[in-house]
């Protein structure tokens, strides 16, 4: 039995068959379903849990290489917000949101959180 961590096991599957450069997609509750991509949803009430919450866990424990994220985000957030997600990835590659949404189908999965904040969706390319 896992004692620390993240205790989801299918986040752990899902992180185990992410290999160098393959991406992995942490979103809020309103980005696009692909039924293609493995989706995982762990949206519970509004804010539980948030893409913050959910990247500071998986970083724990995930070697980020690159990380992309929509530039509406840094035109909406204050910047202690843009900070707390800065301090936990490599610098962040913002691009406008069609663009990121492009990169979307390659990923080995989605991680849906019940975040309310628009655009904190989240690409991390695996080092």
């Amino acid at each position: 039995m896992l004692k620390t961590g993240i205790l989801n096991p299918q986040i752990n599957s899902l992180l185990s068959r992410v290999r160098h450069t393959n991406t992995l997609v942490i979103a809020d509750r309103g980005f696009p379903f692909w039924p293609q991509i493995e989706t995982i949803d762990l949206s519970l009430i509004d804010d539980i849990p948030t893409v913050l919450e959910v990247l500071r866990a998986v970083c724990a424990n995930f070697v980020v290489g690159r990380v992309w994220m929509a530039s509406e985000f840094r035109e909406g957030v204050s910047a202690t917000t843009l900070k707390a997600y800065s301090m936990l990835v490599p610098p962040i590659e913002f691009e406008e949101h069609l663009q990121l949404k492009r990169r979307v189908p390659s990923a080995i999965g989605l991680i849906r959180t019940a975040d309310t904040l628009p655009y904190s969706n989240v690409i991390l390319e695996s080092a």
